[in-house]
């Protein structure tokens, strides 16, 4: 009959645990000199993977000594800790343990053996050759990188494990500016603390995809890290709670990144974090509800919600219209493949006072028309604080367009709601800038009210005449196209008349309704509708 999980057997000496508790000393069994003697929670690296110690000791009915481990990436495991009915550890994923044999782990090097092996030659062989640089001979010995001014530390899968001897990082590597340790052997934050406390010029530290035990006493490593500006936390199973539980340790911090954590629902900074400028969230499993915890973060100014999940937010402070309180400082929003489908909420985002640029891609807001080009010319027109939108910068001409459009698509609503006088609230609060843009540009004429069905719009044909003012032989050429087509299909459709390659050709169009201006068609992949081009208009063809 197999034992129960979870009962010890007769004969097994187990020792288990978890990174959240004391490491326990593993007694009574023969180790490799070059294996630490305190095994449990230790991180190592195992065939170019990481995981934790959670067991050391017998396996019976086997023999010789095994390490638990559970894997950072579950993937890697067979089991849960349970080896024939007996459950010598726990893992947070069914599959995500396995036992090894000690001799296949790497427990890691310290900080300065991590160094010396990226950036020193130190072998005899090696110093006593000669390099030739510029044509002069030099020993290695005359190129070798002087710790003492190194400024970069890239140690990314060194497998660091600790400072080494106290003392000795500040006594050869003062300088270091920038320091990456993403995937190291580090157990806890204290480890990390050791190496930065000798590091006074360290201003940003990768330290993506670590397993770090949280401080017992933060605030005791506050001055650890009081150089430290940009903190890049990616993978690293960390909730929000556990962050906000470090952040004492930070206290000039401005860049902060914990990319694909296990962040979920948002805690308010208390004391901590207020110096934030840049906070990157991507892919983290946000509750919606929770965003406006750190919206009073006071000098928040990028804030990157890609594939967060988002489908709303809303700023119940502030009327259509007007400026929220919340995240007063924020100029750019990243809110990328996510659920937003709504326009409400581009309306909430113009409530947002400091607003400048913004990145929406991937999302589902989509035009009567479904032309992902028109959605665009709604967010310029809806949004008319932006400076860039999707990377782009807006060009004036760019926004006139979309503001003119936005205009003439909604004037037949605008017109049912009240017009002139008091459109309806419901109007108003589903356009809130409408106004702004009547008082700017003046009422729509009532022939440009109509609106035009889906298929019609994206299929409309417009009359357009070529002409080429510096070939004074050429006649110009009419052509009917839809309003749908991009640039770069008209110049290919002039290579076929011209026999000019698309690459040479430059097009500018003018319009009757503004006589004597000339605008560039300059972005090969926008539409004809996009540079509000009506039937009539001329482009004008020039080549090189």
């Amino acid at each position: 009959m197999k034992r129960s999980a979870g009962k010890q057997g007769k004969g097994v000496s187990r020792y288990s645990g978890d990174a959240s508790r004391p490491l326990l000393r593993v007694v009574g069994v023969m180790f490799n000199p070059e294996q630490p003697a305190d095994l449990l929670g230790r991180r190592v690296a195992i065939g170019g993977e990481r995981a934790t110690v959670r067991f050391a000791g017998l396996v019976p009915p086997t023999t010789g000594f095994w390490l638990g481990v559970e894997w950072d990436d579950p993937k890697r495991g067979k089991h849960d800790g349970t080896h024939e009915g007996v459950q010598y550890f726990t893992c947070r994923h069914p599959t995500g343990g396995s036992f090894v044999r000690p001799e296949k782990a790497s427990f890691g090097v310290d900080f300065l053996t991590a160094v010396r092996r990226e950036y020193e030659f130190d072998t005899e062989e090696e110093l006593s050759q000669e390099v030739i640089i510029s044509s002069k001979k030099l020993k290695w010995s005359d190129v070798q990188c002087r710790f003492e001014k190194l400024p970069v530390a890239m140690l990314k899968y060194c497998e660091v494990n600790g400072p080494g001897e106290p003392g000795e990082i500040r006594n050869t590597t003062p300088n270091i500016e920038f320091l990456n340790l993403d995937g190291s052997l580090l157990t806890s934050w204290e480890d990390v603390a050791a190496i930065t406390k000798q590091l006074d010029q360290l201003h940003e530290l990768h330290l993506s995809e670590n397993r770090l035990r949280l401080p017992f006493d933060p605030s005791a490593h506050c001055l650890d890290f009081s150089s430290l500006k940009t903190l890049i936390l990616n993978r690293c199973e960390l909730t929000w709670k556990q962050i906000l539980e470090c952040a004492p340790m930070w206290p000039q911090l401005e860049h902060l990144s914990v990319e694909y954590n296990q962040i979920a629902e948002l805690q308010r900074p208390e004391g901590v974090l207020q110096t934030l400028v840049h906070l990157d969230l991507y892919g983290n499993p946000l509750v919606q509800d929770s965003l406006l915890s750190i919206s009073a973060l006071p000098r928040l100014d990028c804030l990157n919600l890609t594939a967060t999940g988002i489908s709303a937010i809303q700023f119940e402070d502030a009327p259509p219209g007007r400026h929220t309180s919340m995240f007063p400082a924020l100029t750019h929003l990243i809110v990328d493949q996510n659920n937003i489908t709504e326009w409400s909420v581009v309306n909430e985002l113009s409530k947002l006072p400091s607003l400048k640029k913004l990145s929406c891609r991937g999302n589902r807001l989509v035009s009567s028309d479904g032309n992902p080009a028109t959605a665009n010319q709604m967010l310029i027109a809806k949004l008319g604080q932006l400076v860039t939108l999707n990377g782009c910068e807006i060009e004036p001409l760019e926004r006139r367009g979309a503001e003119l459009d936005y205009i003439k698509m909604f004037g037949e609503e605008w017109l049912k709601a009240g017009g002139p006088g008091h459109p309806s609230t419901h109007f108003t609060n589903q356009h809130p800038r409408y106004q702004e843009l009547i008082n700017k540009y003046g009422a729509p004429e009532e022939g440009e009210l109509k609106k035009p069905g889906p298929s019609v719009l994206k299929n409309q044909l417009l009359k357009i005449t070529f002409t080429f003012p510096d070939d004074s032989s050429r006649k110009p050429i009419e052509k009917r196209l839809p309003a749908s087509m991009v640039v770069q299909k008209v110049k290919g459709l002039l290579y076929r008349l011209l026999k000019v390659p698309p690459s040479d050709l430059r097009l500018t169009y003018t319009s009757t309704k503004m006589v004597g201006a000339e605008f560039e068609l300059s972005n090969d992949l926008k539409t004809l509708q996009f540079y509000s081009i009506e039937d009539g208009d001329q482009i004008l063809v020039r080549w090189s």
